[in-house]
């Protein structure tokens, strides 16, 4: 369970719109930051963000807000209110108390002001939002009266309201923006009906050791197109991460060794619900895509692995992508019409992306990565509809 943070900025505070301007919407350039911390600090900012800019925000130093900048710790999520309106919404990446740095950044525009911001947090992943902060009282519990001073750390009780219902924060409020529908975390005889369905074995599936489970031609495919995967993913931008098992089929085959090395930092969802995924994408602590890579009769174990990741965060907005060769495309449409798969919904979450579409977007970028993400990736994949 994370802490959610809230940071409120008086409506029409000159300010602090100058100081969100310059360091959380163009972001901070890394060098900045940098040379006003330790070695330590530096490292684990540099394995989060590398060499690129950073959202920072602030706050004053009283003995209110350190009680509650103490408790923050990396994968927390933080809102940046404004007024009524949610701003931004992002992850606690790091924190610092530093006065150097403070000045460094932010600097008072009032005549002879010493304001300093020392209480300092580094964000990742930030997205702004501008929702109106109601929706968010309505998830936790506030009345709709509730007003913010500076900052805010939701209570255990309302913590505990909220992750009894929803299992991302991040989901939820991006689905609240897009008008889409919003899914509570199903209840215990939804479990028991998927665990009793007759005709599939009981959740949840085990990553395969391919070398005993397919002929070795099959091994052969799987493993190319887990490698086109990952190079893709690397174009993208995100970070990439195959099951430990498969890892060293990669090494040895493509002398490849650039997977997540952290990989359920910060991460909502329980992570042995992701972690056996045959090819994830990721950046800094959310997931940006999952690929399950089946070329077999059944196309089934990748399947029962998204409905396990449905059945424990049905809100999730990454596309869930089955990578199946284009003749085993009305096979995977046959598996989605399963009783307990179609309970779950799971067809308005999975896209079939056939392994020739990979094939012509790996070449298509094969000299440039410039263009290439997830949207491209999802724009030549299916939507599958079944009656």
């Amino acid at each position: 369970m994370r802490n959610i943070f809230l940071v409120y900025i008086p409506p029409g505070n000159p300010e602090a719109m100058v100081h969100y301007e310059e360091t959380i919407r163009q972001k901070v350039s890394s060098d900045r930051v940098y040379r006003h911390v330790d070695s330590g600090l530096r490292s684990h900012l540099m394995k989060i963000f590398s060499g690129r800019p950073i959202a920072v925000w602030g706050s004053k130093d009283s003995p209110a807000n350190r009680s509650k900048f103490e408790r923050m710790a990396p994968g927390d999520e933080v809102l940046i209110i404004e007024g009524d309106s949610i701003k931004l919404l992002g992850k606690i990446a790091a924190t610092t108390i530093n006065p150097d740095l403070s000045r460094e950044l932010w600097r008072s525009l009032k005549a002879g002001g010493s304001d300093r911001w020392d209480l300092i947090y580094f964000i990742a992943n930030p997205q702004e939002i501008d929702l109106p902060f109601r929706e968010f009282c309505k998830l936790v519990g506030y009345e709709r009266s509730y007003r913010l001073r500076g900052l805010t750390l939701v209570s255990q009780e309302r913590l505990d309201e909220f992750y009894s219902h929803y299992e991302d924060l991040y989901s939820v409020l991006m689905l609240r923006k897009r008008g889409q529908q919003i899914y509570e975390l199903p209840k215990d005889d939804l479990l028991s009906h998927a665990a009793k369905e007759k005709e599939a074995p009981e959740l949840t599936a085990p990553h395969e050791d391919l070398n005993q489970a397919l002929p070795q031609d099959a091994v052969s495919d799987h493993v190319r197109m887990q490698w086109k995967l990952l190079s893709l993913g690397m174009k993208a931008g995100s970070r990439v991460w195959i099951p430990t098992s498969d890892q060293n089929k990669i090494r040895t085959a493509y002398s490849f060794d650039q997977f997540e090395t952290d990989f359920a930092a910060g991460l909502d969802t329980q992570v042995r619900y992701v972690e056996n995924i045959d090819v994830v994408w990721k950046e800094e602590f959310r997931i940006d895509a999952a690929f399950e890579i089946e070329n077999t009769t059944a196309i089934y174990s990748g399947l029962l692995r998204f409905a396990d990741l449905t059945l424990v965060a049905p809100n999730t907005i990454y596309p869930l992508f089955i990578v199946a060769p284009r003749d085993k495309r009305s096979r995977l449409i046959e598996q989605l019409k399963r009783p307990s798969f179609r309970k779950l919904g799971l067809q308005r979450k999975v896209r079939y992306l056939s392994y020739e579409v990979v094939d012509e977007i790996d070449r298509f970028f094969e000299g440039s990565s410039q263009g290439l993400n997830v949207d491209v990736v999802k724009g030549r994949s299916e939507e599958i509809h079944i009656s």
